[in-house]
């Protein structure tokens, strides 16, 4: 993935993100951060994240979880294991209640992770040559119309939705209109970004007994615009493109590997030897399964 991702730095050095999956476990994992790396540190900065840090672990007990470690992945970001049997929706809430708290994943096989910088820069900051998993989507940003921040990078956890998470390339028009729609259903949102939107339509009907396909082609009729999306679940990628397919996505499917990418160079970064590959241009939805 880093490899990929670091391909099309190009693309945007702001900074990177990756929505990692492991081997699905017992134990729920939470990835969260309690400052972000631009914040200016006061007198106090340490002293008030262990302090914050300490809170995250007494709330994750009072709501019911039984909590495995807490560890600390950088000055501001975390990573928390737990044996939880309740609903994610009220953990999540109860702990981003604590001040500078976001809480970036929740699952038992996802993970995301994603600062500022490159790549490279995140993959060695968090020491992601140590994670083992089976699949992943990852993105790489120019910040356009929002901060330089975490909050702002992708890829997105679908709130409150366990092991589901979201990248994508283009523009929703009518992300207003789901964004109203799907907070009266009760999802709040990190971020302006209307990847997270996509993230959260998919899983409420995930949620709702859809399978991801049914839910993806009902996503071309629902959502307007110009973009091409990946989702990922604890078992599942699957890949989306509009009706005018304008944004591009390349495909390598093998034997023991699918990879996709916005450009080719991204997947002979991986795979130097001559591949075979294409581009959907038609409307298009593709699940692959594990």
């Amino acid at each position: 993935m880093t490899k990929m991702l670091q391909s099309m730095k190009h693309r945007g050095p702001d900074s990177a993100g990756y929505a990692l999956y492991g081997e699905p476990s017992e134990l729920v994992v939470m990835r969260f951060k309690l400052a972000d790396p631009n914040e200016t540190s006061d007198f106090d900065y340490t002293e008030r994240l262990e302090r914050n840090r300490r809170e995250v672990e007494s709330r994750l007990s009072k709501i019911g979880a039984t909590v495995d470690r807490v560890e600390g992945e950088s000055a501001y970001a975390y990573r928390a294991t737990f044996r939880y049997e309740g609903e994610l929706k009220p953990l999540a809430d109860y702990v981003e209640d604590i001040p500078g708290c976001e809480v970036l994943s929740l699952g038992h096989s996802l993970e995301i992770v994603k600062d500022l910088g490159d790549a490279q820069t995140v993959a060695d900051q968090y020491r992601l040559d140590r994670f083992r998993g089976t699949h992943a989507i990852g993105h790489v940003r120019m910040a356009t119309e929002s901060d330089v921040d975490i909050a702002g990078a992708h890829p997105y956890w679908a709130y409150p939705f366990s092991d589901v998470a979201v990248v994508h390339n283009g523009q929703l028009t009518n992300y207003h209109q789901w964004r109203r729609r799907l907070e009266r259903n009760g999802h709040r949102f990190q971020s302006e970004c209307d990847s997270e939107i996509i993230a959260v339509y998919l899983a409420e009907r995930l949620a709702d007994g859809t399978s991801l396909e049914t839910a993806m082609k009902q996503s071309l009729e629902d959502l307007d615009g110009v973009f091409t999306y990946l989702v990922v679940t604890e078992d599942s990628l699957g890949m989306a493109k509009d009706a005018m397919a304008a944004k591009p996505l390349v495909l390598h499917e093998g034997e023991d590997l699918v990879a996709l990418a916005s450009e080719e160079s991204a997947i002979r970064a991986v795979l130097p030897h001559e591949i075979d590959s294409y581009d959907p241009y038609e409307s298009e939805v593709l699940v692959w399964s594990r």
